[in-house]
């Protein structure tokens, strides 16, 4: 199913409206920052120097502001630093694999483990398998829904702590537990209960 799944990526890819983040309709806006969008870049073109290809976008798209195409890169493997790392832009490397174990297996090979999502026909199979994902989210059949409530945070490298909810707010406090006698006798020895 890899060339399928490639292909209906890719126009899902080029389908996408993109502009102002405020303006309605706007599916996706700009990357944050100078410095990430040259990452963004630096990795996809690292992949198609490395024998990738980009089944959809993998170019910036020009004018004002740090917009890149929504970019799906095909025949890439382990190895490969878009693979590896997390490059938080709108590029997405497609990985075949043989089996579902080869596939859990090599998923949680990395350094990182921030989220992930499994999508299936059957969402109680793909539910088994996100629970077997080594990664502090995990979604099945959608990505990215977040909710104030819920902690969110990362395994291994990924991320710096818990946001959101009473675990986010535990973050900012230190706790101190003080034991103290319930009294001493003149001879300052503590008298057993």
């Amino acid at each position: 199913m890899y060339d399928e799944i490639v292909e209906a990526l890719a126009e899902q890819a080029r389908t996408v409206k993109m502009g102002d983040g405020a303006a309605d309709g706007t599916q996706l806006g700009p990357i944050n920052n100078r410095p990430q969008f040259d990452r963004v870049s630096e990795l996809v073109g690292d992949a198609v120097a490395r024998g990738a290809r980009t089944a959809a976008g993998g170019q910036p798209t020009g004018g004002d502001g740090y917009f890149f195409q929504p970019t799906i890169v095909a025949d890439v493997t382990d190895g490969v630093r878009i693979v590896d790392e997390e490059q938080f832009g709108p590029a997405l490397p497609v990985i075949a694999y043989s089996d579902l174990d080869d596939a859990i297996e090599r998923a949680n090979a990395t350094r990182y483990g921030l989220s992930g999502s499994v999508w299936g026909a059957d969402a109680e199979r793909a539910a088994d398998v996100a629970e077997q994902l080594d990664c502090g989210t995990a979604w099945v059949n959608t990505h990215l829904v977040n909710a104030p409530h819920q902690p969110f945070g990362g395994f291994k490298w990924s991320g710096i702590g818990v946001e959101n909810g009473p675990w986010g707010l535990y973050a900012y406090t230190e706790l101190q537990v003080l034991h103290r006698a319930k009294s001493v006798g003149e001879s300052g020895v503590i008298p057993a209960a």
